[in-house]
């Protein structure tokens, strides 16, 4: 492990990184929060999952600084009583685990569909490509509401985990566009070129061409779109759990807080939906610049 670290370290790509401030804030910012949210259960100084820690006297008190503030909540609390900092924390978790497991989800469908397009050709290529055609026709958040309504009626008594089941399933049914038709370019390109016209020769299975031939060619612009669909895949869960339709009120993800604070903005206690709002944007910019910044590294033309 240490040795491939180093390795990197010394390559192309980690002289940019190296070379790149704004990556390396943003490489930063992006590992704090993720640490913060696998270790939430130590990191955090209360639980705002576990109810009977809650007391309703404490609601909607406002952070430290201001007047009314107590030092037990740093940025005040909720109208609940959960201390909005402790929230942050586990509601970051919650929404990084719903847009990473989406994102992995539309990477198999996408790579996997983008891959069999691009080197079989024909009618698959002409089927798969219409199909992704209808699926950018409609807004993902449409989409997303349709196949979450959907579930919610075939199974109304659903548990949490078939919730966050069926919310990872419908950012993920509308993300893997965006891979297939990555893939599918860059294989049309790959499939003609000389190492995969040897491996046919030579009775290679196509199957196996796709697998260890062709796909780690491609794989450079996927990794690019993934970094930068994780952004997107936390404000469109973001966004459901705002609409309602998202995480459960009893395991609140950024959304669902920004939601219940809404109610309170014009009340005086902005700190409520401020602060979510406030993370949900730095998880995402930091995303993104990753993104930006592994996108311009990987592209030979800047090099």
């Amino acid at each position: 492990m240490i040795r491939t670290l180093a390795r990197w370290w010394d390559s192309d790509l980690g002289y940019s990184f190296r070379h790149s401030p704004v990556a390396i804030l943003a490489a930063l910012i992006a590992a704090v929060c993720l640490f913060c949210a696998a270790f939430a259960g130590w990191v955090a100084p209360h639980n705002p999952l576990d109810l009977s820690t809650l007391e309703l006297s404490d609601s909607r008190l406002p952070p430290v600084w201001l007047e009314g503030g107590s030092s037990k909540y740093l940025l005040g609390t909720d109208d609940q009583g959960r201390d909005i900092f402790s929230a942050l924390i586990y509601g970051a978790r919650i929404s990084l685990l719903v847009s990473l497991g989406s994102v992995a989800l539309s990477l198999l469908i996408g790579v996997s569909l983008g891959l069999l397009a691009g080197f079989k050709g024909g009618w698959v290529d002409s089927l798969l490509m219409r199909v992704c055609d209808v699926m950018l026709s409609f807004p993902s958040i449409l989409v997303a509401l349709l196949i979450f309504g959907v579930a919610r009626t075939l199974f109304p008594n659903s548990g949490e985990d078939i919730t966050f089941a069926v919310l990872v399933l419908s950012i993920a049914l509308t993300g893997w566009v965006q891979y297939a038709r990555t893939v599918r370019g860059s294989t049309l390109v790959e499939r003609g070129k000389e190492y995969v016209q040897a491996a046919r020769v030579t009775g290679v299975p196509s199957l196996r061409i796709m697998r260890k031939h062709v796909l780690p060619n491609v794989m450079g612009p996927v990794l690019v779109l993934a970094t930068i669909q994780v952004a997107t895949a936390i404000i469109t869960e973001a966004t459901l759990s705002f609409l309602g339709v998202g995480a459960p009120p009893t395991s609140p993800s950024l959304g669902t807080l920004i939601r219940v604070g809404n109610d309170y903005l014009f009340s005086g206690e902005w700190w409520i939906t401020i602060f979510p709002g406030l993370m949900l944007v730095l998880i995402a910019l930091s995303v993104n610049l990753l993104g930006d910044w592994l996108r311009d590294a990987l592209n030979p033309r800047l090099n």
